[in-house]
């Protein structure tokens, strides 16, 4: 017998990959349980279901930069001593990725590439040691939304966060709605979803200088580079990006304050109009904010 839930979380992070660099993603997950009936006539109960399963799932991968271990342009270097981890990405032509994070921001995925395949190949051996005896095996459905209109996929950390959101690169795949004087603008959300696909969006106050790093990252300058690093309560985090993936902000990178910059954007391009910005993070949330006046 199967149960089954659908729409059971969002996982939101990013990934490295050869061709796009770092990407944003989210993916909606719906499970399955193949298994026999337990002493309550369940294979499990729907509450626990929920409950500790989204819990794994955020634990291994929600929120963290995912490696793919086995591509040739991955080197990690895991210092056992502290428990921070150093992964270069080698792309070629100045395209390097370099980050200097603990351990528990990374999930490292043994595969050539990241996609749902070896995702949910990962997912689910590490679920699976945790499943009662009378289940049998679990299946793992990864989907992306269904968007008709533009988006985007983008990559941030916020320092200033309690939780996972404060680890340096981890993103959402984010539709964006733009009405001018009232009415959807394709043109100007195309716009966006061209500028942002695949952006690391950073804070002007984290920006550093490549020799300020605490590390040596030798295929970089600050002419093909910025640097970024911060402080925060899960420990130091540091990251090395191509100028051409990245937009620097001069405020923190929530959603409230992209939603402030799209605004803000979008009329000193065209002063005398009216916006309203619905800009999201990820699946079925985000900030509005409209033109005053």
């Amino acid at each position: 017998m199967q149960l089954f839930v659908n729409d059971l979380t969002v996982m939101d992070f990013s990934y490295l990959c050869p061709d796009r660099g770092m990407v944003g993603e989210s993916w909606i997950v719906d499970v399955a349980l193949n298994g026999e009936l337990n002493e309550e006539s369940m294979i499990l109960d729907f509450g626990k279901v929920k409950k500790q399963l989204k819990s794994l799932i955020d634990e291994y991968v929600d929120h963290k930069l995912l490696v793919p271990v086995d591509h040739t342009y991955s080197k990690v270097v895991h210092d056992e001593a502290s428990d921070v981890v150093k992964v270069s990405f080698l792309r070629p032509s100045g395209q390097s990725i370099h980050l200097l994070c603990p351990a528990e921001a990374y999930a490292f995925i043994y595969s050539d590439q990241i996609d749902m395949a070896s995702v949910g190949k990962y997912l689910q051996q590490v679920i699976a040691i945790h499943l009662p005896d009378n289940v049998a095996d679990i299946e793992l459905f990864l989907r992306a939304e269904v968007i008709d209109t533009p988006f985007y996929h983008y990559t941030h950390g916020l320092k200033k966060h309690d939780g996972n959101c404060q680890r340096i690169a981890h993103g959402h795949r984010s539709k964006i709605l733009i009405e001018k004087n009232g009415d959807l603008s394709l043109e100007a959300m195309q716009y966006w979803a061209k500028r942002w696909a695949d952006i690391y969006v950073a804070t002007a106050e984290d920006q550093i200088q490549i020799n300020e790093l605490k590390t040596d990252y030798l295929d970089v300058n600050d002419t093909s580079h910025y640097a970024f690093a911060y402080e925060s309560s899960q420990g130091y985090f540091e990251i090395v990006l191509p100028k051409n993936i990245t937009e620097i902000i001069n405020t923190d990178t929530t959603v409230e304050c992209l939603a402030q910059f799209l605004l803000e954007q979008s009329e000193a391009d065209a002063p005398d109009t009216a916006f309203t910005i619905h800009a999201y993070e990820g699946v079925g949330k985000g900030a509005r904010i409209k033109s005053v006046g």
